[in-house]
């Protein structure tokens, strides 16, 4: 059986992917995760058995600790999921983004060469190509890398230096984009569990400028379906869009919620913009339809509902999220050996 890496496995996208391949069994997985504030081993919680699931805490900048976890289990593949990606932190510091964004990708494409990995699949974001306006057609795979924030610009770097990977050293590697994710597990800094958990607890909710951004909203379970289909049948060296085709302007978001939740318009609270806000975002999928066969099931409707019912239904969790409880999860559960 195929051993896969997965780093930042305990974030939103890379536990609700671990889960997903530990119900279908088809792969042993080794979870890396350095528990930064966004990694909770709660959201792996009954999955890490140390058979199919197992857990290495490890930062990607320890190259001699990734290089060590890949002998030992006998990795095959990598997903690299790992990253710092909130915008707002990057604008406040961007060091740490150019560290684990550029740095510890490098560091990790180096143990992954010399351990002779024969495939390294790189998760990035619709956000290397920059903003677009109203008009404009969607972002496909060959469309400039125009970052406009620092979490951006590090992203962009590190896609760069996969690329350059495949063409120099000839590893096996490949990139997928995707558009905003939401769903079960996400960090509540992000806009819709932001908005959901403030919704439900009747608190002010914040909107940046107008609120008229408009974004793409793909559901985690089809991005991580499309990240297995990249895994399995994506050809080295290309790169392949993930985009929900499920646009929807900030605010009408909002309006959403706020009816799925009984609430009424008064807990909106209009705030100053973001800098540098991007105003559109629009991923055109072809590529990965033709090519990996791939599309994602869920309208965003649908995984709007499910998604809000989810934190309504996992009250234990928003707390321990919140309180920062969530960080003593991996004290009384884990260690840190191989």
């Amino acid at each position: 059986m195929t051993t896969l890496l997965v780093t930042g496995g305990a974030g939103f996208i890379g536990s609700n992917l671990v889960r997903m391949i530990a119900h279908e069994g088809r792969y042993r997985v080794v979870v890396f995760d350095a528990l930064t504030y966004a990694g909770n081993l709660e959201n792996l919680d009954g999955c890490i058995n140390g058979s199919l699931v197992s857990f290495v805490h490890g930062n990607i900048l320890d190259r001699d600790l990734v290089r060590s976890t890949l002998e030992h289990h006998k990795v095959d593949s990598v997903i690299h999921l790992a990253a710092e990606s909130h915008v707002d932190r990057s604008i406040d510091s961007a060091a740490p983004f150019i560290e684990t964004n550029v740095r510890g990708t490098l560091e990790l494409l180096e143990a992954s060469r010399s351990c002779g990995i024969s495939r390294f699949l790189h998760v990035s974001t619709d956000e290397v190509y920059g903003t677009l306006g109203a008009e404009d057609a969607p972002f496909t795979e060959s469309t400039p890398l125009d970052p406009t924030s620092p979490y951006a610009a590090s992203k962009a770097a590190s896609d760069l230096l996969v690329t350059s990977f495949v063409r120099t050293h000839g590893i096996n590697a490949v990139i997928t984009r995707c558009s905003n994710n939401y769903g079960p597990f996400q960090f509540p800094e992000k806009f819709i569990p932001l908005m959901t958990l403030n919704a439900i607890e009747q608190r002010a909710m914040p909107i940046y400028g107008d609120g008229k951004q408009v974004r793409d909203w793909l559901h985690v379970d089809d991005h991580c379906r499309g990240l297995l289909l990249a895994l399995e049948a994506g050809t080295s060296g290309e790169i392949y869009n993930l985009g929900g085709f499920a646009e929807r302007v900030n605010m009408h978001v909002v309006h959403e919620i706020l009816r799925l939740t009984k609430r009424d318009e008064s807990l909106i609270e209009y705030v100053a913009d973001r800098k540098a806000h991007d105003r559109r975002y629009s991923i055109d999928s072809r590529k990965a339809q033709q090519e990996l066969g791939w599309m994602p099931s869920c309208t965003f409707e649908d995984g709007l509902r499910q998604t809000i019912a989810w934190y309504e239904d996992h009250p234990e969790w928003c707390s321990h999220v919140r309180s920062g409880e969530y960080r003593r999860f991996y004290e009384s559960h884990y260690n840190t050996s191989l």
